[in-house]
């Protein structure tokens, strides 16, 4: 069965990418699973390295995990110990979250943004919990968590835009 988790994240980035023209890269941690078993980063494979690169080369992440017995799998967060550790500074980051029960509500909040706030990235102010029975086919059905990843990614879409603002008033000679 397909990852409820990743439809979700690549729905919120295709929205996020059709609202700003950006282009994007979705890291699957499932696909990086027979690679990861490594200590350090300097033993990571090509797959991997380059799946590192795409996270820190990043102008926005949407960080998507689904929740097992209370929290993130130890091999997403084994892949976020393997970044540099000032490379996510000032970027911003949506957090989502899947589980099997509302139990599960508050990992966003209380295990994905203090993750993130190390490296000093920006998270969004908006975090997104979706129980497994809220998503069909990468959708969100139910109205309050379709309310609230709207926000998420509206707030996203405003993070794009004022990074590129940012950017095109350097290169003219703003400040």
């Amino acid at each position: 069965m397909p990852s409820r988790t990743c439809a979700l994240v690549r729905t919120a980035v295709d929205r996020i990418a059709a609202q700003t023209g950006a282009s994007t890269r979705l890291v699957d941690l499932a696909e990086l699973v027979p690679d990861l078993g490594i200590r350090s980063r300097g033993e990571a494979s090509p797959r991997v390295e380059e799946a590192l690169a795409a996270i820190e080369g990043a102008d926005l992440l949407i960080a998507g995990a689904p929740v097992y017995k209370g929290s993130y799998p130890g091999l997403f967060k084994h892949l976020i110990d393997l970044l540099g550790y000032p490379c996510l500074a000032g970027t911003p980051v949506g957090l989502l979250a899947t589980g099997g029960s509302e139990r599960h509500a508050l990992v966003a909040e209380y295990q994905l943004r203090p993750l993130f706030a190390f490296f000093g990235a920006k998270t969004l102010a908006t975090a997104v919990f979706v129980p497994d029975k809220a998503i069909h086919n990468g959708w969100v059905v139910d109205e309050p968590c379709s309310a609230r990843l709207s926000q998420m990614i509206a707030e996203a879409v405003h993070e794009l835009k004022a990074l590129r603002a940012g950017a095109a008033a350097e290169e003219g000679g703003g400040s």
